[in-house]
């Protein structure tokens, strides 16, 4: 152990570099493991590596260079995605929201700071400052739902803005008065000449700002349309920005946010230049930058001072107090139902990397010589206080989102109504197929031929993805062999097929692209059953697509013949007739039991089998449905005796956040295995709303989701172990 101990801590510049990398890369598959925000295990990385840690890299010139532009390129990317279009229309509801949730936790904290902890004057009111402003990490949950445009939501965002924008001038003013404080004498009169030289400064940089960076931004972006040219100027305009303000005393951070809230019109949200700005700062410089913080925390300080945890403790209940106070003050002022107020407070509530880097201007900023205004205890508790957070933000999203969703859809959702326009000449309805092997395919064709609305007459379309190797020409022409026969099977009974062999070196990225391309509406494709190369039961590339696409997937595991079947048995989850998808998996499974003239049985909750009784009788009256009550998801491994042969178990599921997921889902596949294992298998997953950004990442929202966390593993390893 000695001798591995001399090699450590690792001062090579090229292998600093590369234990980085490799924490950037494994660090969100382990945090997904453990249900934990990644933007929390860069900074817990840190710490380990860290000379408090197991000492493994030393914090050399690279941390504070990359580390401070990852800390302006997060300012900046927080100025690009605010909607200020959106505050424009509602400025005066946005201006009291905003206000409240500024001033009600910078209040609450400042006087806890004072009272109870005993922080000095500037260490309260910077503290209250990184509680004042929020991260909206829980914006893609109300993605999934539709709710972008809610009032509530957009109340959240623009409110965001508003406190961020104040929480940073307040900060600026903080740093130029403490700055003052050290290089002057100690009377009042002496700041008064360095304030107002401040707010002089300030406003004469924001004006000029204003002015300039607009027509630099319309003269260069029109004139050059070089990728690598526009990449490098919005980043010199941001560093350009930082710089001067540091020069006239702001915090570069400041510079950052006014540079990216200017730029905001002329980088489009969904443009190639706002992919490479977001994907080069969220591979690189933001995880360098949180890494970095993490080096500098003394994790013994946790667990040999109960100070640190009374610090965490009582900044994450003041500052979600306030947050609360603000949300639920401002939905009885704009008589919003309590609903709206659970998603405002959910929406404002958490706090990431930007409380991050107003705690780290704090560690810069001299109270006294060699004394610093944010202390160690601090910042470990502000770290811990972005996990609290977090989950708290996101769990109060997440209900608030299912009591809009619910309530919407009883207020607003006829059945009959919307049933009767399931089929009319506007549906979007283009059935993507992915097949791979010939004794699978042509079941496949055949479930979409009976699946399809012959009154569109639409075409299907064939897809063959192949993995980019040296074999690729090989399968290729596998590939085209067998799309040759679908063909020919599809001609025969007089319907057109697209076809289409795709090379990729992601199978999953591969299906998306080419769903796009086809203007698809779902898809159907053959179920995972090569357990012996990969024994999960999603296969390789399964769970990432279904993740990555939220339009319907149905996956299919045929052990006869389709026209040997002699009932359909479907399991349908509650809340299932909320679901923006809700018709059209049903509408296919009527579509499906009429061709084929045999008993379909649902079974549910009582509210659910209405709905769908209802729709049926409307929609499908010469389909033999039965239904069934199952009270509770858990009855699922009773159905398996109920299953027989020449009998299809269709398993109706929910991607995770969605209106009608629950726990229960996350054992499916367990259950499946153990219970339906040989039996006639279709799992669908339904519509749902948003449309997931596969080509972009952030580090409060990440794109991979581990199959199983690590309690469940351990769960089912205790498990095994006691019997």
């Amino acid at each position: 152990m000695a001798i591995v101990a001399s090699y450590f801590p690792i001062t090579n510049p090229t292998m600093i570099f590369f234990v980085v990398l490799l924490i950037i890369l494994f660090a969100p598959i382990i945090m997904s493991k453990l249900r934990i925000p990644h933007i929390i295990g860069m900074v817990l990385a840190g710490v380990v590596i860290g000379k408090y840690g197991l000492n493994i890299l030393e914090r050399d010139i690279s941390f504070e260079i990359f580390g401070s532009v990852g800390l302006y390129y997060i300012m900046f990317l927080a100025g690009l995605e605010m909607d200020l279009e959106s505050v424009k229309r509602n400025s005066r509801q946005f201006l009291i929201f905003g206000l409240l949730t500024c001033f009600v936790p910078l209040i609450l904290t400042y006087i806890m700071s004072r009272t109870i902890l005993g922080y000095n004057h500037p260490a309260s009111f910077l503290l209250g400052c990184i509680m004042a402003s929020n991260t909206l990490i829980a914006y893609p949950i109300v993605s999934r739902y539709g709710l972008q445009k809610h009032p509530s939501v957009q109340l959240s965002v623009g409110s965001s803005m508003i406190s961020l924008f104040l929480a940073l001038v307040m900060i600026a003013a903080l740093s130029t008065f403490l700055t003052a404080a050290t290089t002057s004498s100690a009377s009042h009169s002496s700041f008064l000449f360095p304030l107002s030289t401040f707010l002089f400064s300030l406003i004469v940089f924001i004006a000029a700002s204003v002015w300039l960076i607009p027509r630099l931004a319309r003269y260069f972006l029109r004139r050059y349309s070089d990728a690598v040219m526009q990449y490098i100027f919005v980043l010199a305009v941001m560093f350009l920005s930082s710089a001067l303000s540091v020069s006239i005393g702001l915090e570069g951070i400041f510079g950052a946010f006014l540079s990216g809230l200017i730029l905001n019109r002329y980088i489009p949200k969904v443009s190639p230049l706002m992919n490479r700005i977001e994907f080069i700062g969220n591979a690189v410089f933001i995880p360098y930058f949180l890494i970095g913080v993490g080096m500098l925390i003394n994790v013994r300080t946790i667990f040999t001072s109960v100070e640190v945890l009374l610090v965490v403790c009582l900044i994450a209940f003041f500052g979600t107090f306030g947050k609360a106070v603000a949300a639920y003050i401002s939905s009885l002022i704009f008589r919003l139902p309590q609903r709206d107020g659970n998603m405002m407070f959910g929406m404002t509530s958490a706090h990431a990397a930007g409380a991050i880097a107003m705690v780290m201007v704090g560690m810069r900023l001299e109270v006294s010589p060699g004394v610093y205004l944010a202390n160690s205890d601090m910042i470990n508790g502000v770290v811990m206080m972005i996990l609290v957070t977090c989950i708290i933000s996101t769990m109060m999203t997440e209900h608030a989102s299912q009591q809009i969703v619910l309530t919407q859809s009883r207020d607003a959702i006829s059945y009959p109504d919307n049933a009767a326009t399931v089929n009319t000449p506007e549906d979007d309805e283009k059935i993507l197929l992915c097949v791979k092997y010939k004794e699978i395919a042509p079941q496949l064709l055949s479930l979409a031929l009976l699946m399809r609305n012959q009154r569109l007459n639409r075409g299907l379309v064939a897809l063959n993805v192949v993995y980019d190797d040296e074999k690729s020409v090989r399968h290729r022409e596998t590939g085209l062999r067998l799309l040759e026969q679908l063909q020919q099977q599809a001609s025969a009974a007089e319907v057109q097929m697209q076809t289409q062999v795709r090379l990729a070196s992601n199978i999953a990225n591969g299906i998306k692209h080419a769903f796009r391309e086809f203007s698809s509406s779902e898809i159907i494709m053959g179920m995972h059953v090569h357990t012996e190369r990969n024994p999960k039961f999603w296969g390789d590339f399964i769970q990432s697509l279904y993740n990555g696409l939220n339009r319907q997937i149905i996956l299919i595991r045929f052990v006869q013949p389709l026209n040997t079947l002699r009932r359909i048995q479907v399991a349908v989850p509650s809340r299932a007739e909320f679901e923006p998808g809700f018709h059209r998996w049903l509408e296919r499974l009527s579509r499906f039991a009429g061709q084929l003239d045999c008993r379909i049985q649902f079974h549910g909750r009582e509210e659910s089998l209405v709905l769908i009784a209802e729709y049926i009788n409307n929609r499908h009256p010469n389909v033999r449905a039965e239904y069934k009550l199952m009270a509770h998801w858990n009855e699922l491994p009773q159905l398996a005796a109920t299953i027989q042969e020449d009998h299809l178990f269709v398993v109706v599921t929910a991607r995770k956040g969605t209106i009608s997921y629950k726990n229960a889902l996350e054992r499916l596949p367990d259950e499946l295995q153990k219970y339906f294992s040989g039996k006639n298998l279709m799992i669908i997953f339904p519509d749902q709303y948003g449309d997931p950004k596969e080509d972009r990442m952030s580090f409060t929202e990440a794109q991979h989701h581990e199959e199983t966390s690590l309690y469940t593993t351990i769960s089912q390893w205790i498990h095994k172990k006691r019997s």
